[in-house]
């Protein structure tokens, strides 16, 4: 009967060593995942650099999921002239800043960056549907929804 009884009981203890392990398994993959969406800023951030830069250098191309507010600037810069593109960079430089500010917050699975970063990237994309750029405001739902997910993962990550 001991023998029934222990074997009963390393086999309990072998499913709860189990569970442990898919738990912890599912935990480190909603961080990831949390991490995933945070990232999202920085290349929000970065690519609105690239924009900005581009078009202070002549070049007439830009990335989508920069940001419309940079680009509004780009504008408002290049009619000031010369001192318009420190003025560019500077401010431009800010933004995109706010946007690694929240990056770094939200890769720590605060969930207060994604939220405020979520509206302020939203409002954006209202000022890109302004100016009737649709393929701009498509990749804004796209990544809002990209982060609406590290969102959800961040709140599941504090529990």
């Amino acid at each position: 009967m001991a023998t029934g009884f222990g074997t009963a009981l390393a086999q309990s203890s072998e499913r709860t060593a189990q569970v442990d392990q898919r738990i912890a398994v599912s935990k480190m993959v909603t961080a990831a995942r949390a991490r995933a969406g945070a990232k999202w800023f920085y290349w929000i951030a970065g690519l609105s650099m690239i924009n900005s830069i581009v078009v202070m250098t002549g070049g007439n191309f830009h990335f989508v999921v920069g940001l419309g507010v940079t680009s509004v600037v780009d504008v408002l810069a290049k009619h000031v002239g010369s001192a318009g593109s420190v003025l560019d960079i500077i401010i431009n430089g800010c933004v995109a800043g706010v946007f690694v500010l929240f990056g770094t917050f939200a890769v720590k699975a605060q969930k207060w960056a994604f939220l405020v970063g979520m509206t302020l990237y939203g409002f954006d994309g209202l000022l890109l549907l302004g100016v009737k750029d649709f393929l701009g405001v498509a990749f804004h739902a796209y990544v809002l929804f990209a982060l609406y997910r590290g969102y959800t993962a961040a709140t599941q990550v504090q529990g």
